[in-house]
């Protein structure tokens, strides 16, 4: 029997108003409750949250990046139009090469459930080893973003972006991810 390899996970909820204690942080606990559910490998995961400001995010993805050796970091939160919603210029500004599709997914299943979707601005990037994903803030979205759109029979009408996920973090040489096929269908990397 093979053992999983750790897959030690960055996640960074990024809100002035849960960093202050106004209400309480939801999207680390979405993330969590998706990632225990979804990935077979056993998890490190290292949690931050932290305000809407741009040097502390960059900051924080680096050190999640560089110093932590994080393959997978996924933010939430920031990612809307308002002012303060910077978390796509801070994670621009850290990366070596952005992936489109990432973001341009996350909008394409978010808009099955709300018009608003278009103005989300996730992206996908990649620091040195690490692939780094901005997700929306909205728990359920975070949920949606990630397992895709299913038709009232589970059917999968389209693929979320964790499907594609192991092929990216197995690109920077991370581990190999194993998921809950049920749950969670990925596609793998060929090695």
């Amino acid at each position: 029997m093979s053992t999983l390899p750790l897959l030690k996970i960055g996640l960074v909820s990024i809100s002035d108003r849960a960093s202050t204690g106004v209400y309480a942080d939801q999207g680390l606990p979405e993330l969590k409750k998706w990632l225990q559910r979804a990935v077979l490998n056993p998890l490190e995961l290292v949690e931050h949250l932290i305000p809407d400001e741009q040097a502390l995010i960059e900051s924080t993805l680096t050190q999640l990046a560089d110093k932590e050796a994080c393959p997978l970091i996924l933010t939430t939160g920031g990612t809307g139009p308002y002012l303060r919603d910077v978390t796509p210029e801070a994670t621009l500004a850290v990366a070596d090469r952005v992936i489109p599709g990432f973001g341009e997914l996350m909008r394409q299943i978010s808009l099955h459930f709300t018009p608003t979707a278009i103005l989300s601005r996730q992206v996908g990037v990649l620091r040195g080893n690490s692939l780094i994903l901005n997700l929306p803030g909205k728990p359920t979205a975070i949920a949606e973003t990630l397992g895709g759109v299913k038709d009232e029979h589970g059917k999968t009408l389209i693929p979320g972006i964790f499907a594609s996920i192991p092929i990216a973090v197995d690109a920077v040489g991370g581990p190999l991810i194993q998921t809950d096929a049920d749950f969670c269908p990925v596609v793998l990397p060929k090695r």
